[in-house]
């Protein structure tokens, strides 16, 4: 790998590597472990959520809406790098921090403020941009629980808040992108 720029973390000159085909990769620390590593599992689910968000962003996405979402893309990497090394108090990798958490807790406030209170629980759908953010949502879910069984491995404990609080966005953001319609509702028994 030759060098890198400061504004260029990471070069990658060639993409595969060979090194992972007998099902081992290598974490952060170069440590070599399963590809089926729970910590492994972590940051793959999170590698997945960021997909869904690149999805969601490659549609029509309104400008206030976009701004946090671009950002939260690049937090996810960070939340990947921070998986990818075990956790010790104080060590100098890169980490989640509460300044993120917070970010996305004034997000939720903020979004949420603008809606309606629920009246029941919201079926995902509605709009397209809606479906998609509940989609990422479910996905952040995923990535949650798999952080979570990765915690017993050593884990940044707000790498879980920050997930547990980006689902909370993603759900009121679903909510915001029906813009006022009628929200798909969960009608108990209602198909009998």
């Amino acid at each position: 790998m030759s060098p890198s720029r400061r504004d260029e973390p990471v070069r990658l000159t060639r993409i595969y590597t060979r090194g992972g085909d007998r099902g081992e990769t290598s974490l952060g620390d170069g440590s070599r472990v399963q590809k089926t590593d729970v910590r492994v599992v972590a940051y793959g689910v999170v590698d997945e959520l960021n997909s869904h968000l690149g999805l969601v962003l490659a549609g029509e996405v309104p400008p206030r809406v976009r701004e946090p979402l671009e950002r939260i893309q690049n937090e996810l990497f960070d939340l990947g790098a921070d998986l990818a090394v075990p956790f010790v108090e104080g060590d100098d990798k890169l980490r989640v921090t509460l300044a993120q958490v917070e970010e996305l807790e004034r997000l939720c406030d903020e979004f949420n403020a603008e809606l309606e209170p629920l009246r029941s629980f919201v079926l995902p759908g509605g709009t397209e941009l809606a479906a998609h953010l509940h989609v990422a949502r479910t996905v952040c879910r995923r990535a949650e629980i798999a952080t979570v069984t990765a915690s017993s491995e050593g884990v940044n404990p707000l790498a879980l808040v920050y997930l547990n609080r980006l689902s909370d966005l993603l759900f009121i953001l679903a909510r915001a992108a029906n813009g006022g319609r009628d929200e798909p509702l969960w009608k108990p028994g209602g198909s009998r």
